[in-house]
């Protein structure tokens, strides 16, 4: 994690999060040379970030989707407690619409694809900052309506494993995770479905017809 300097009221203070260092650095120049915005702060990890932004209050961030250890997606729910949370734009490849119907469904402002100009990121972070939504189109009704759509790819693979009875033993062994990671998985999942137990998890998952529209996912593959 690196403290850049003070912000300046005349501009809008950034904060980034990338795990790869080239395109920290990259992103980094792109926004020192604009103008309209003054960097603060850059972290390879989610918790240097969240560690940054409660130090050095900013107005927006750009974080990538597949930051290591506590993740984009519980970045998000945490920074949404915050008083003052800074409004984040999550940069990642699109993977569809499932990444940036997950980012708004954690929190995020905006999404901008890896694949679009970087001009076209900076002007995503200041309409974000100005208080604007940036989104490729979602059907929100449907991302209100199904919590499905909440859950990461990690989330799915679990829930379809949890499915078939497996213990949280056999679900640590199946995907490769200890023990611990499995609850705090579990947790997680718990909380988006709205279920107390791996018993209404279950359920729902039969009653959802989540069985026909999600397969098992190595977890490996997954931010």
């Amino acid at each position: 994690m690196a403290i850049l300097g003070n912000s300046s009221d005349a501009v809008v203070d950034v904060a980034l999060a990338d795990s790869n260092p080239l395109m920290l650095s990259a992103l980094s120049e792109f926004f020192d040379r604009d103008k309209r915005f003054s960097l603060v702060a850059t972290s390879s990890t989610a918790e240097g970030f969240l560690e940054a932004v409660l130090r050095v209050p900013v107005t927006a961030g750009v974080i990538d989707w597949t930051l290591p250890m506590l993740g984009a997606e519980k970045l998000l729910e945490v920074l949404r407690a915050q008083a003052s949370p800074p409004r984040i734009v999550v940069y990642s490849h699109s993977g569809g619409a499932d990444i940036p119907r997950q980012a708004m469904a954690a929190g995020a402002a905006g999404f901008c694809a890896r694949s679009e100009a970087p001009a076209k990121l900076l002007d995503i972070v200041a309409s974000v900052a100005g208080g604007q939504m940036v989104f490729p189109f979602l059907d929100v009704r449907e991302l209100n309506r199904d919590p499905r759509h909440s859950l990461t790819k990690r989330e799915h693979a679990l829930l379809t494993a949890l499915a078939k009875g497996h213990t949280n033993k056999e679900l640590a062994t199946e995907f490769g995770i200890t023990v611990n990671t499995v609850k705090f998985h579990l947790r997680n999942l718990f909380d988006k479905l709205s279920v107390r137990n791996r018993a209404q998890a279950i359920a729902f998952y039969y009653s959802s017809n989540a069985g026909s529209a999600t397969s098992v996912i190595d977890m490996e593959s997954d931010s």
